[in-house]
């Protein structure tokens, strides 16, 4: 009897009850089901843990890694789901769903030759599945696109390869290579704060992605912020050294940087010919980089313009307002050249467009000095009249009327035809109408301020030159032109 005890005793000790296969089943059956509850209510978390009970309970069941994978794809996690999907086929090739899992998740990571093999053999096993036949559709059209985009992306047609990605990630949300060619070219068209945003999503997943590295440097090299566009290609390069675009861009941006700092160091030196060459090598390295480039056009045209070479300047200021239009300096650079070879409604214009964008005090009264240097431009010059310099004097005035006064008299070109008798009288008295604005001081000050002269009752149309002529040369007696010779001319007081 004891020994029997013992016995029982040992063999308790020795052999725990196990569940029986059966039971097994039954218990994974029921995770399975809690799963599918929470499944439903889109508890994907609570979801996963139960069917993964299930897979745990038995792990030769095709079904349980199959909604397995369904609740990891409602989570996102696309890698993960197509191994289970994989595996579920693996264990009954037979499983439709199975298939159209391992399609979709082959899509959805973008590898759409692949999702085409599932869902054909879907199709092989359900002609009719109007699921297969839809997916293989649209793997298909992520097929075409991808053609596409490679095509226009050699032509630079990078709005269209941008098209093509944005159709090709309504099925290929989890692409990781369809987000970076798209950020890429959305950085090639100038669309810096998309592309960023983009590659930073990859890298918050990856961080060590060398192709969102990449594109995060060539978004900061293309906004001319070189030196840290210089440290992602670095990085991106450690990730990937072969990487062949952060090479040639790590490569430009270096180069770029120097030239661009060996010409600005050139030119506070005063040495302009040699930053002219540097600020034009720079040009050079990469017209892709508009925002850089624009900077060197407005630094040459500032050169060029040290130079006395105001209609270069205003050439390279033009190229650097067509890459920027919203580039102040470029603006504000072209328009004092403007100033400076007097083309006065140019020179507005781009004053405007500086006023229109930043209204500061300094910007205003450039404005207004241009517009008054253009009021002034369409009045009639009458330092250019008498043939003087703004700066004459008073005497120098009164022997440059007399001069021209008597070349323009009436009585001087009396024998010629009527049409010339027309035009120096016009000339004489415009001669007149110089003489008395620029010998008045008051009248002077307002007429090269750019003032109305009509405002102080002075009807420019009322005077007499023929008085202003008398009143200058003075005598009672009158006076008369009388020849002297052929082509000579005297003048003879009464």
């Amino acid at each position: 009897m004891a020994a029997t005890a013992e016995c029982d005793v040992v063999m308790a000790a020795t052999e725990p009850e196990l569940p029986d296969e059966e039971g097994a089943k039954r218990e994974a059956e029921s995770f399975k089901e809690q799963g599918n509850a929470y499944y439903a209510k889109k508890d994907y978390n609570e979801a996963y843990n139960y069917y993964t009970k299930a897979i745990d309970m038995c792990p030769k069941n095709a079904s349980y890694y199959g909604n397995r994978a369904a609740t990891l794809m409602m989570l996102g996690r696309f890698r993960e789901a197509l191994g289970d999907a994989q595996q579920s086929v693996r264990l009954d090739d037979s499983f439709v769903r199975g298939h159209l899992r391992e399609g979709k998740c082959h899509l959805s990571l973008g590898n759409a030759m692949a999702a085409c093999r599932s869902f054909q053999r879907a199709l092989e096993l359900d002609h009719k599945n109007a699921q297969a036949q839809q997916e293989f559709k649209n793997a298909n059209a992520v097929i075409e696109y991808e053609k596409i985009a490679e095509t226009d992306f050699e032509k630079r047609d990078f709005r269209k390869v941008v098209f093509c990605m944005d159709r090709a990630l309504e099925f290929a949300p989890a692409c990781h290579r369809f987000k970076i060619l798209k950020a890429e070219c959305l950085a090639m068209l100038g669309r810096y704060p998309e592309a960023q945003s983009v590659a930073s999503d990859i890298l918050r997943m990856d961080s060590t992605n060398a192709d969102a590295l990449y594109v995060r440097g060539l978004c900061l090299y293309y906004e001319d912020c070189i030196e840290k566009a210089v440290q992602f290609f670095v990085q991106a390069l450690r990730m990937a050294p072969d990487h062949e675009k952060a090479c040639v861009a790590c490569r430009n941006a270096k180069a770029l940087k120097a030239k661009k700092e060996d010409g600005n160091k050139a030119f506070k030196e005063g040495n302009y010919k040699l930053a002219y060459e540097l600020y034009t090598e720079a040009l050079g390295i990469d017209p892709n980089n508009i925002k850089t480039n624009a900077k060197l056009y407005c630094n040459r045209g500032t050169v060029n313009s040290k130079l006395r070479k105001l209609d270069d300047a205003i050439e390279d200021c033009t190229s650097a307002v067509k890459l920027d239009d919203t580039y102040i300096k470029a603006y504000l650079r072209r328009a004092q050249c403007y100033m400076d070879t007097e083309q006065y409604e140019e020179a507005v214009r781009d004053y405007e467009k500086v006023y229109q964008t930043e209204k500061t005090k300094e910007h205003k009264q450039l404005l207004k000095n241009a517009q008054m240097e253009l009021k002034k431009s369409k009045r009639k010059d009458y330092y250019k009249i008498l043939g003087v310099d703004k700066n004459a004097s008073e005497d120098e005035i009164k022997k440059a009327y007399r001069k021209r006064a008597l070349m323009h008299h009436p009585d001087r070109h009396s024998g010629a035809s009527a049409e010339v008798q027309k035009e120096e009288e016009k000339k004489f008295k415009e001669v007149g109408e110089a003489f008395t604005i620029l010998s008045d001081p008051k009248k002077k000050t307002r007429y090269d301020s750019g003032q109305d002269l009509d405002e102080e009752g002075m009807n420019m149309g009322d005077f007499d030159a023929n008085n202003i002529f008398k009143a200058f040369f003075g005598g009672p007696g009158g006076f008369s032109f009388e020849a002297s010779g052929p082509g000579n001319f005297f003048f003879q007081f009464g």
